[in-house]
């Protein structure tokens, strides 16, 4: 059987999904995007509460340090995300752009198989080296690794199913996707724990729950018609994409890896309960990003406006300044009474880590603006900053608010260097449209 004879025949599908995509290509772009980032942000506030209840249980049965061990579990999980990411990124970008069905599955097709191969080996790696990375880490136990493993050997490909939803405008089957993996998460991880399997069940059910996300909800119809020939994806727009996303990875978990590796595990652990709380932020702010991604991705050349990008950008710097006012308000009450009376002692920490996540959200809504136009070289001015994120955390880890500190400094610098070019395009669009 070839990989053509699994695929579905649909005669008068094609013409049906032209019809929606062309719907879809006449409709204000303004207003695809405010309705996906309204579906993206509610199916990321029910996710991050179940991501959040996963954690505080975990924390509270487990305490602060191993708790320590599966934070650095994800962490690692979310290190494997750039590849995913990448991958996702690409396939939203080239559903998005082609004009067919046959052409959108053609692209779906292609990358899935790609990303099938470059999973199983990083799984493979992981596994081998399981023993090498527990010593680094101080995790007690290698075989937490080896379970983690499965997970990510089908990380990869999850990205590329869920890259085809986000290039179809399918919002709510993403946000489903994204919820059935926190459920699958939340649950598995509950049962296995309270069953005695500890730090081991608790990254178990991480595993558990990227192959749960893989293969619910099913992938739409679309992708599901027979292939043609599509506008491939460019080896130039892989490598923004790989070199985008490992920056991004790098910038929001290398702080949790060097902690880990530099702090007792009790520190360890309290900081990341504070770098959970912070992600949430992060989190919420990317799934208006996803909403605007592959709006702007399908205008044509001519069409680009950098305008289209400030709604976006107001609506993450609105979750930026709220989040960092509760975060500023309330620290005992989201430290001591969330996760218990053993990590409060770095409730002052929540508010700068806010700020430095915030600060470097609204980055990543114009870098993936511009990323969704063209092949632009701001990836590679956010791996050069990833890079010195790292050698500057080395040198300067005295203490917990060192490491934040050094992460607000780097990021406001990051900020300024994308605003830049952005603010210069945009006020040529202005005048063009004066004149």
């Amino acid at each position: 059987m070839t990989p053509h004879d699994s695929i579905v025949t649909l005669p008068q599908r094609p013409s049906l999904l032209l019809a929606v995509a062309a719907q879809l290509r006449r409709k204000d772009p303004k207003a695809l995007m405010l309705n996906g980032s309204i579906i993206m942000l509610l199916s990321s506030t029910l996710v991050s509460i179940l991501n959040f209840a996963y954690n505080v249980v975990m924390a509270r049965m487990m305490g602060p340090s191993k708790f320590g061990h599966v934070t650095a579990s994800v962490t690692l999980l979310m290190l494997a995300s750039a590849v995913t990411l990448s991958f996702q990124l690409v396939c939203a970008k080239f559903v998005a752009r082609n004009q067919t069905p046959g052409a959108k599955a053609g692209v779906y097709h292609t990358l899935l198989s790609k990303a099938w191969m470059l999973s199983l080996a990083m799984g493979a790696i992981v596994f081998a080296s399981q023993s090498w990375i527990a010593g680094y880490l101080n995790i007690p136990d290698s075989r937490i690794l080896a379970v983690l493993a499965i997970g990510i050997a089908a990380y990869v490909p999850l990205g590329v199913r869920r890259g085809a939803m986000q290039g179809l405008c399918s919002f709510r089957r993403l946000g489903a996707s994204f919820i059935i993996e926190a459920v699958t998460r939340l649950l598995t991880g509950v049962v296995l724990v309270v069953l005695g399997y500890g730090v081991l069940g608790a990254v178990g059910a991480i595993s558990a729950a990227v192959l749960a996300a893989y293969f619910l909800p099913p992938i739409g119809p679309e992708m599901r018609v027979r292939t043609e020939v599509s506008a491939p994806a460019s080896f130039g727009e892989g490598i923004q994409a790989i070199v985008f996303f490992v920056g991004q990875v790098i910038i929001s978990n290398v702080d949790i890896i060097l902690v880990k590796h530099f702090f007792a595990p009790e520190t360890a652990g309290l900081y990341a309960a504070v770098a959970l709380v912070g992600r949430l932020l992060y989190f919420a702010s990317w799934s208006v990003v996803s909403a605007m991604f592959p709006v702007t991705a399908a205008a044509k050349p001519q069409d680009e406006d950098p305008r289209v990008v400030l709604l976006p950008l107001l609506v993450v710097l609105a979750l930026v300044v709220v989040f960092v006012l509760i975060m500023s308000l309330f620290p005992h009450l989201i430290l001591h009474t969330i996760f218990g009376v053993e990590f409060h002692q770095n409730e002052p920490l929540l508010a700068l880590y806010a700020a430095a996540t915030g600060i470097y959200s609204l980055s990543v809504v114009i870098m993936a603006y511009e990323m969704s136009r063209r092949i632009a070289n701001i990836g590679w001015l956010q791996l050069a900053l990833s890079g010195v994120l790292v050698l500057a955390i080395s040198a300067f880890h005295n203490t917990l608010r060192e490491v934040i500190t050094v992460q607000i400094l780097l990021m406001a610098l990051m900020l300024g260097l994308v605003l830049f070019p952005f603010l210069r395009r945009y006020r040529v669009a202005s005048r063009a449209e004066a004149t």
